[in-house]
């Protein structure tokens, strides 16, 4: 089979107006063109609101689309950097940060393209503030809240941030810094600090702190190499030679065998058994030692994983989501993976007052079920699910939905007397073209 002709040299031939036609005509048929054309053009005139509006539109499922779009952003946040735009691409470029953090703490996928693609918003944010600082105070706050607070990715290297965040910046995380380190015991929060304290040395130049830091480490050979490293850059070099002779030294000794913790038998009765009941224990034993924000992250890609052979482990994620107090994610996991009808209904109770819309479709399923039952006591209850299913559509500002699916439901179901019945004592106003059934005598 021959290659396809390349028809770049006829193309060349042909007016802009011909070309723009056919160009738009293609991208109305491909969605990914036009999303991509909708972003140069973005860049070419150098404003930022569509490239916003394409976020906006992003499917947040951690899917094949939504890292599309997020690339095609990127695409955008570089060209418009690369071609030293006056707009102030900051926002643009935390938003994606932070958007696509928000996605791979749900979906639990902590690897791959979109994982890629975080580390290069966070990267292309770290440009776009050096081209125009924000807040240094506000930017030092934002670092510490991803490193202290967040699920673990991103890992900020405030090197890149070094001269957004100035002498204010850097001197509000090495005070944050200073605070954890003195508090007392081991932890999650103890050891971003540690890696925070060291970058603030290397940014600062402090040579006699950064040594301090590596020296105190377990040895390694990596960590040994960066102390002579050091020195040598710092023109210390009967310092780096000592060194360096002290750490060959050192490497000639075995290492002796670390004990077993709590955290990593519980680790390993949860690896063997991934339930709700091994999740439990390890998330104790994990939060005594101040691991659980690695820990959990981990444990919950594996009850992911699961979830999607069925019923049953999608139920024991959203129960240990429940557990973990995360409603939120418990709902959107019940959701994406199919949990069982009595945990949604449980769920959809639990989230009404807060969230009407999104509860209806599944109060809706339970009273089809309860109908289905032609029970006089599951009539009642089903009476009671549409009263309660009249004030979720009035809050949700769809009032006149209920009124069609009313409708729609007792014109489905006119024959059963007793169900009508109960829905009047309900003191539910039925459709004007529903009569009054006649009690058979």
């Amino acid at each position: 089979m021959s290659p396809p002709s390349d028809l770049r040299p006829y193309l060349r031939t042909l007016d802009a107006e011909t070309l723009a036609d056919l160009l738009h005509a293609q991208a109305e048929r491909d969605p990914e063109l036009r999303h991509s054309l909708e972003l140069r053009a973005a860049t070419q005139s150098g404003d930022v609101t569509e490239a916003h509006r394409l976020l906006d539109t992003a499917v947040t499922d951690g899917n094949v689309e939504y890292t599309a779009k997020i690339g095609a952003v990127l695409d955008t946040l570089q060209r418009m950097l690369d071609a030293g735009s006056r707009a102030d691409l900051a926002p643009l470029a935390r938003r994606t940060v932070d958007d696509i953090s928000e996605v791979l703490e749900q979906s639990g996928d902590h690897a791959g393209d979109l994982a890629d693609r975080l580390d290069r918003a966070v990267e292309l944010y770290a440009r776009a503030c050096a081209a125009r600082p924000p807040d240094p105070e506000k930017l030092a706050d934002w670092i510490l809240e991803v490193e202290f607070d967040g699920p673990g990715r991103p890992v900020i290297d405030l090197a890149e941030f070094a001269t957004a965040l100035g002498e204010p910046g850097l001197k509000r995380i090495k005070s944050t810094v200073d605070e954890v380190l003195a508090a007392n015991g081991p932890g999650h929060r103890r050891d971003v600090a540690e890696r925070l304290r060291e970058q603030l040395a290397e940014v600062l130049g402090d040579v006699d702190e950064l040594v301090a830091i590596l020296s105190a480490k377990p040895p390694r050979v990596d960590v040994s190499l960066k102390i002579v490293r050091v020195l040598r850059a710092a023109g210390r070099h009967s310092e780096a030679i000592a060194h360096a002779a002290r750490a060959l030294t050192h490497d000639k000794q075995p290492p002796a065998p670390e004990p077993e913790s709590e955290t990593s038998r519980r680790r390993k009765e949860f690896d063997a058994k991934p339930d709700r009941e091994t999740f439990t224990a390890l998330r104790e034993a994990a939060t005594a030692d101040g691991k659980w924000t690695v820990q959990r992250r981990d444990a919950l890609a594996c009850l992911r994983e699961r979830a999607a052979g069925g019923v049953e482990q999608a139920d024991e994620l959203v129960r240990v989501l429940l557990d973990d107090g995360r409603p939120d994610e418990a709902w959107r996991a019940c959701v994406r993976f199919g949990a069982s009808a009595e945990l949604k209904l449980e769920l959809a109770e639990q989230r009404a007052a807060e969230h009407p819309a999104e509860t209806i479709p599944v109060f809706r399923e339970h009273v089809d079920e309860l109908i289905e039952r032609k029970d006089p006591q599951a009539y009642q209850e089903a009476a009671r699910r549409l009263k309660l299913l009249r004030s979720l559509h009035k809050r949700a500002g769809a009032p006149d939905e209920f009124t069609a699916y009313l409708a729609a439901l007792v014109e489905n179901h006119r024959r059963k007397t007793r169900l009508i019945t109960e829905i009047r004592a309900a003191r539910i106003a039925l459709p004007k073209p529903v009569t009054s059934p006649r009690t058979p005598r």
